[in-house]
């Protein structure tokens, strides 16, 4: 077994930031200048958004976690100074705080134009913001394999991620309200499982065909075999408030796709559950992040979601040295007991009982623990 290939698990990781007037700390629109001043800097990794005030990068594909880790951290900083420049402040949370999406304004640009004209409502209130983890594969598919056991964990990881407890001035009751606010769109979620890779290419050709869709790239669920890199999509992610925590989380879904790829070429598998009950764990994911109970489908019981964790982690233990990754894996560990940035923005809340704190911790923690 000493020759699997762990080099085909390159990794790509996208984020979504806010923009923020620096004294308010409300959403403001760039009018898409720190983009245009990122492109000359930093070339196509860093994206508009639909909505103004969102700022979309993306790393190049990453040989190993310490690229990735210096990619991010290096896209952070350049768009930190950009926008600080020119006179706004970022922040990385998967809701902003207190911001109503009917005053931001929507990105002039076909694309959106077309979304917005289709989903109309749906997607003007879709202010929200992801992490988006590629992890590279050797064939699609091996893509459509992996793709259809790591759906189980989904919603552990997603779990640590939660970092959306606020909307439009409103404490949710939830730990990360973004899911719910992008449920509205058609075509999301948790995917169901495809027998091969030619039976998702037949969802997708139907789909086109019947003017459902007029690229695949309009399937948004929450993990996609990507239409055209060979690569594993994770969606289902807050962004992070933290470099360390999005590097966290892209390791452990590397380190979980890299296990799959062990067991099948030890003709093993992870048992695979049907979308239902996967959906329950994400919506418990969603309410409670990392304080609550997910369903062990194995056991069929309840399990306090921070042991599931510990069990994930020890799971794809013996991979994460092949992959070079234990000490940012490791970091999980830390987030387990600082809490999540859902967690940190409702003790920021508690403690100042007022919002425009919460924004200003969220801003404060942006470039935290880069020198």
């Amino acid at each position: 077994m000493a020759n699997l290939n762990y080099k085909t698990f390159t990794l790509g990781v996208e984020e979504e930031y806010m923009v923020m007037d620096p004294a308010s700390k409300e959403l403001k629109s760039h009018e898409q200048k720190i983009v245009q001043e990122g492109q000359k800097m930093i070339k196509d990794k860093v994206k508009a958004e639909m909505h103004q005030a969102v700022v979309e990068v993306g790393t190049d594909i990453c040989a190993d976690i310490e690229e990735a880790h210096r990619d991010v951290s290096t896209l952070r900083r350049t768009i930190s100074d950009i926008a600080g420049s020119l006179g706004y402040a970022m922040g990385a949370a998967g809701t902003h705080p207190f911001s109503h999406w009917e005053s931001q304004l929507i990105t002039d640009h076909v694309r959106y134009n077309e979304i917005v004209n289709e989903l109309q409502e749906a997607a003007r209130s879709n202010l929200i913001f992801g992490l988006h983890v590629h992890v590279g594969m050797e064939t699609r598919e091996m893509a459509n394999h992996i793709a259809n056991s790591t759906r189980y964990f989904l919603p552990h990881v997603y779990a640590l991620s939660t970092n959306s407890p606020f909307w439009e001035g409103r404490k949710t009751g939830y730990k990360s309200f973004r899911t719910k606010v992008f449920d509205k769109f058609p075509r999301t979620g948790i995917p169901e499982a495809f027998e091969s890779i030619e039976a998702y290419d037949n969802y997708v050709k139907l789909l086109m065909k019947t003017n459902c869709i007029d690229n695949a790239k309009k399937i948004w669920w929450d993990l996609r075999v990507h239409p055209f890199f060979n690569t594993v999509e994770f969606r289902i992610c807050d962004v992070p408030m933290t470099v360390d925590e999005t590097i966290a989380i892209a390791a452990l879904f590397q380190a979980i796709c890299a296990k799959i790829y062990k067991l099948r070429q030890q003709n093993m598998n992870f048992i695979q559950y049907p979308r239902p009950l996967i959906n329950e764990n994400k919506w418990r994911a969603g309410r409670y992040g990392i304080d609550g109970y997910l369903i062990d489908f194995g056991k069929e019981e309840e399990v306090n979601t921070r042991v599931l964790i510990y069990e994930l982690l020890d799971f794809v233990d013996d991979v994460v040295d092949h992959l070079g990754s234990r000490q940012r894996i490791g970091y999980v560990h830390k987030m387990l007991e600082r809490g999540t940035g859902a967690d940190r923005q409702l003790a920021v809340y508690e403690q100042a009982t007022n919002l425009k704190s919460v924004a200003d911790y969220i801003h404060s923690q942006f470039l935290e623990g880069l020198t």
